[in-house]
């Protein structure tokens, strides 16, 4: 991050807590009337006031938006500059958070807007903004709850600065964006022979476990570890075309740990024991035809 700032001092020591796929942090400065700065980051950022009355301060960016006093937020694109000017000497307290593009634009996906935002965006004074911010800032300097009270504080920050307007189209779909789901697969096929966890395919694409567990379910339509065995099971299948190649070496090629434990998963999931399903789909049925002198021969389809 590029920041060039003037008559800006901190009053406490910087505090900070890494989030998945983003980094939240808690300021305290002091400035002087005119203070201020140039601000440029390689990763989009949300900014909360933490203060009863947001501070007198002038924002804006090369593109023109501005927000002035009152505004309790603003999220910031990537490599957007934006510069800063108090109208006052006075202090303030703001939580920052830096995020991962591709972990955001899940996020995002989650609370219905597609795609990451191109502009600056300023969100006026909010009661119920301030809140959530105050506790959020508060997990960070001295951590109460595990990291699904901040991770949902986040979320919940973001539909409240980003999210859709009450009136907009519902957005249904949810879940991952298709590139993540194309890794998520790629990483499967490249793992298949190991065991995999849910944390696992969670760090590919870059979010905590359960926030993935939840918005994995709404793009595939089951849990990821039955995801994790349909995938084990289609690998299998696969395998089994060869006549010659032992179930048990299938198993351990597949990650199951053993014969049994194909069996049982394969079972649950097609409906029949693999030595059946491998068996069944490889014997031909056979259908009669008729010849020219009104007898009948075999003929495989």
């Amino acid at each position: 991050m590029e920041a060039q700032t003037r008559h800006l001092r901190t009053l406490k020591p910087l505090r900070f807590r890494p989030l998945s796929g983003a980094v939240a942090d808690v300021w305290h400065v002091a400035g002087d009337q005119g203070g201020g700065g140039f601000y440029t980051a390689p990763d989009p950022r949300l900014v909360i006031f933490l203060d009863v009355t947001p501070p007198l301060m002038a924002l804006k960016t090369a593109a023109g938006a501005v927000g002035g006093p009152g505004t309790r937020a603003f999220f910031v694109p990537a490599g957007v500059p934006l510069w800063s000017r108090l109208g006052k000497a006075q202090t303030l307290s703001h939580i920052d958070f830096h995020f991962d593009a591709a972990a955001l634009q899940a996020r995002l996906m989650a609370v219905g807007v597609q795609g990451l935002p191109h502009k600056a965006m300023f969100a006026p004074d909010d009661s119920a903004l301030l809140t959530l911010a105050r506790l959020a800032a508060g997990e960070v300097e001295a951590p109460q709850r595990g990291a699904l009270v901040l991770e949902g504080l986040l979320q919940a920050l973001l539909g409240a600065v980003i999210g859709p307007p009450l009136n907009a189209p519902a957005h249904t779909s949810g879940g991952l964006p298709p590139q993540h789901m194309a890794a998520l697969e790629r990483h499967m096929t490249q793992t298949i022979a190991r065991s995999v966890g849910v944390a696992e395919l969670a760090k590919v694409v870059g979010l905590s476990e359960s926030w993935f567990s939840r918005v994995f379910k709404q793009s595939a339509g089951l849990s990821p570890q039955r995801w994790i065995a349909e995938c084990r099971v289609a690998a299998a299948k696969a395998m089994m075309a060869d006549p010659q190649r032992p179930l048990a070496d299938i198993a351990v090629a597949t990650g199951f740990s053993d014969q049994a434990h194909l069996s049982r998963v394969f079972r649950r999931s097609v409906g029949v024991p693999p030595s059946q399903w491998r068996r069944d789909t490889q014997e031909l049925p056979l259908r009669r035809i008729g010849t020219n002198d009104g007898g009948t021969v075999q003929d495989g389809v």
